[in-house]
């Protein structure tokens, strides 16, 4: 086959968030799995976290932050419908009530992304090849437009379109991960107009939703993308990102983004899937089913037809193996 039928960029979310998140990202890279890393620049360790991208050549992208931790833009000096009294973001549920409840400004969010993405030039000396959002915040109502017209702004192309099939039947999620998983769809869903009135493009396929922390192995990131394959049309191939949040857990009180880090970074799951993807297993049976790895910049070289999927070709992704 001269190309492949798949290319999948691993993005590792979360990047300096602490040292030690950090340090175990750079071994997942450095093992040849994760291409990609997204960048907190409010982060405690985002300034050492940006030297080690520079050092080993990371391609990187910004993870704009509007729930945990403190701004880097105006609102750390005036009051702002973006934080709490105490001057933190609201967090990933309470954000999105106040967003819904309407006593978001959403101004205030263009002057956020705006900051963090100038912040971004800071630390790396060029824009980001990408930008998503920390825990998806932006595909939600009205945050999506704003976070378009920014990244057009800035020259920004790339995001992340939290699309993943079928993640409404895994079964092996929790109710509430699911029903999350579930919103969290709905609402990339209605981001894909402001995102493709703004020029913004995304990976044809997206992954990570029901391979998050404990979740994650091979045969998931494997079921996931044959998922995504079904019906792909004969005379394309297919792209796709599979997200990831690995690391050695953060150890309190370091990490963070201003308030110490949270339970899903001091997590065991994070060392779970540290090794799921610095393992060869995973490695080795992506390249069986004709899975390039790539990074986002790589995407352009993509070309109609190339790798063309056939049903033949899904079979192996589907071969019975244990979770």
């Amino acid at each position: 086959m001269a190309w492949p039928r798949v290319r999948l960029v691993v993005t590792a979310d979360d990047f300096g968030y602490c040292p030690r998140r950090d340090k175990g990202i750079v071994e997942a890279f450095l093992a040849g799995t994760v291409t990609s890393v997204s960048l907190l620049v409010n982060g405690t360790a985002a300034e050492s976290a940006a030297e080690l991208a520079l050092r080993h050549s990371i391609p990187t992208g910004l993870h704009a932050n509007l729930t945990e931790g403190r701004p880097v833009g105006p609102a750390r000096h005036n009051a702002s419908s973006l934080l709490s009294p105490e001057g933190f973001f609201l967090g990933k549920l309470g954000f999105r009530e106040a967003l819904a409840a309407g006593d978001v400004a959403l101004p205030q969010v263009r002057e956020e992304l705006e900051a963090q993405l100038s912040r971004f030039r800071e630390l790396l000396g060029r824009s980001p090849t990408h930008v998503d959002g920390h825990q998806h915040v932006h595909v939600l109502p009205g945050v999506c437009q704003v976070f378009a017209e920014a990244l057009q702004a800035f020259g920004v192309r790339f995001t992340r379109l939290p699309v993943e099939r079928g993640v409404g039947s895994c079964a092996w999620l929790e109710a509430p991960a699911r029903a999350f998983a579930c919103t969290v769809e709905r609402d990339a869903r209605a981001a894909m107009g402001p995102f493709s009135r703004h020029g913004l493009r995304w990976t044809d396929a997206f992954v990570g939703l029901s391979t998050c922390g404990r979740h994650m192995s091979a045969h998931r990131v494997l079921a996931s993308l044959a998922r995504a394959l079904e019906d792909t049309p004969a005379d394309r191939a297919l792209t796709a990102e599979l997200m990831a949040h690995p690391g050695y857990p953060s150890v309190p009180p370091a990490g963070g983004c201003g308030e110490g880090p949270d339970a899903f970074s001091c997590s065991w799951e994070r060392l779970h899937e540290l090794h799921v993807l610095t393992a060869p297993t995973l490695r080795a049976r992506l390249a069986q089913n004709g899975v390039q790895l790539c990074a986002i910049d790589d995407l352009d070289s993509k070309r109609p037809g190339e790798g063309v999927p056939c049903e033949a070709a899904l079979e192996p992704f589907l071969e019975p193996s244990p979770p």
